[in-house]
């Protein structure tokens, strides 16, 4: 069982590691998150090489929005000021207009040749900074409704971006990539447990908590026990029950697409069932995939039928 003194003592031990990781895991795109590769170890070559360029772009965008927010020793004022600068030069190359020369080069040039060759929604890349703004000065979540709707900013923009790329822009293709993404960003959280208690962050919301007879300061002292892995079970089936509903989205990608997703699908539960083997202490420790699970998993996402899909949204709805 962790204990308050031995969570504090991580927390000085490694306050500065765990800054870094407190956002950087929250905003997912498909292939991997911005901080959790292992967590969906797909090649690159499963993504269709001429969206490579406009996928690699956003990436850039969302990763150094991700280091203003999180990255160094700045102030919280600092982070917003550099967040608002960087919102001003994503509005100015979307109006064709050049871009400050601080992140110009590496972010900017890039983001605006596809911005424009795909009339990429710039409503999207505003969810994403709005997310990581929220970041900055909030720390709990008053129910899931709240926590849902920081997701559709901070997770299911990218899913959304790359189905525009795709050109594929029904509503129930949307609604499953929110749901996948919605899934994997929970997945995060309920991950990281013992990462975020030390920097502050409790993502559990507060009626699940209350639930269970616990308070958001006994998950940021990482007081494992069997309320808090019962509250762990619940949030964990309501991850799996959104990446259930979302599945069938792999049959509307076309080609290596549809496979990319079908191993990130597969990455999600792999991480839910690696939670539930260690009896939902992620209090305690964080889980990880390593090499051993890619066989697992790349089994699974052959195995992805329609019909099997189906069935097994099906148990998880009833679970």
């Amino acid at each position: 069982m962790q204990t308050p003194s031995g969570c504090q003592t991580r927390k000085v031990a490694n306050s500065a590691a765990a800054r870094q990781q407190s956002i950087r895991k929250t905003h997912t795109i498909w292939p991997v998150s911005i901080e959790h590769y292992e967590n969906f170890p797909v090649a690159s070559w499963l993504c269709p090489p001429a969206l490579r360029p406009a996928v690699t772009a956003i990436y850039h965008f969302a990763r150094t929005a991700d280091d203003l927010a999180d990255e160094g020793e700045a102030t919280t004022e600092q982070r917003h000021q550099a967040l608002r600068a960087y919102r001003s030069d994503l509005h100015a190359v979307a109006a064709g207009i050049a871009p400050s020369t601080r992140w110009r080069a590496q972010v900017f040039e890039p983001l605006g040749t596809v911005f424009h060759a795909y009339r990429l929604p710039l409503r999207l890349l505003d969810d994403l900074l709005d997310a990581f703004e929220q970041d900055l000065v909030k720390t709990r979540y008053a129910d899931r409704a709240e926590l849902l709707d920081y997701c559709r900013r901070s997770a299911n923009p990218v899913g959304r971006l790359l189905l525009h790329l795709y050109g594929i822009d029904d509503a129930a293709a949307l609604r499953r990539s929110d749901a996948i993404c919605t899934s994997l960003q929970l997945i995060n959280f309920w991950q990281d447990m013992s990462r975020d208690g030390p920097v502050g962050r409790c993502y559990a919301p507060g009626p699940d908590l209350q639930r269970h007879g616990l308070t958001a300061d006994d998950l940021l002292a990482c007081q494992d026990g069997p309320a808090a892995r019962a509250l762990l079970r619940e949030l964990s089936a309501w991850a799996e029950g959104l990446m259930r509903e979302g599945a069938p989205l792999v049959h509307q990608l076309p080609g290596r697409a549809g496979w990319e997703l079908r191993l990130v699908v597969q990455g999600g539960l792999r991480i839910l069932e690696r939670i539930r083997a260690m009896e939902f202490a992620t209090l305690s420790a964080r889980p990880h995939l390593g090499a051993q699970d890619l066989a697992p998993m790349l089994w699974r996402a052959l195995r992805m039928t329609p019909a099997r899909l189906a069935r097994q949204a099906q148990h998880a709805e009833a679970a």
